[in-house]
């Protein structure tokens, strides 16, 4: 007997559809030189007025050594921006609040009282 091969049935093909084009590959940017990091180094911690002219009180009644510690529309400024110590800063904050009661100092900026905001 003669050994039959399994012949291959021909299959019908789908016609073959025409490829979409593909966008171009976006060019490529040069790279960047990193930023540079801040220098921390250089910068001199900020020492405390009061202490360093040894003020353990802080008179209410003195409106100009409190104005340079408000901002212009009145507001106290945080130990970040004027550099005074803990201790001082609650001692200076009491002395505002003490001197915006007696009306020495205001609690709002001039043109916002007048005008709104």
């Amino acid at each position: 007997m003669a050994e039959e091969t399994p012949q291959e049935i021909p299959v019908e093909s789908a016609p073959e559809a025409p490829q979409a084009e593909r966008p171009a590959p976006a060019p490529q940017r040069p790279r960047q030189a990193p930023m540079p990091r801040r220098q921390t180094r250089g910068r001199r911690a900020r020492v405390c007025q009061f202490c360093v002219e040894k003020i353990d009180y802080i008179d209410y009644k003195k409106p100009e050594l409190l104005l340079p510690y408000i901002s212009p529309y009145g507001k106290m400024l945080s130990r970040r921006r004027t550099g005074v110590c803990a201790k001082h800063q609650r001692r200076l904050s009491k002395a505002i609040k003490r001197a915006r009661f007696l009306a020495l100092l205001p609690y709002t900026a001039e043109h916002i009282r007048r005008y709104g905001s």
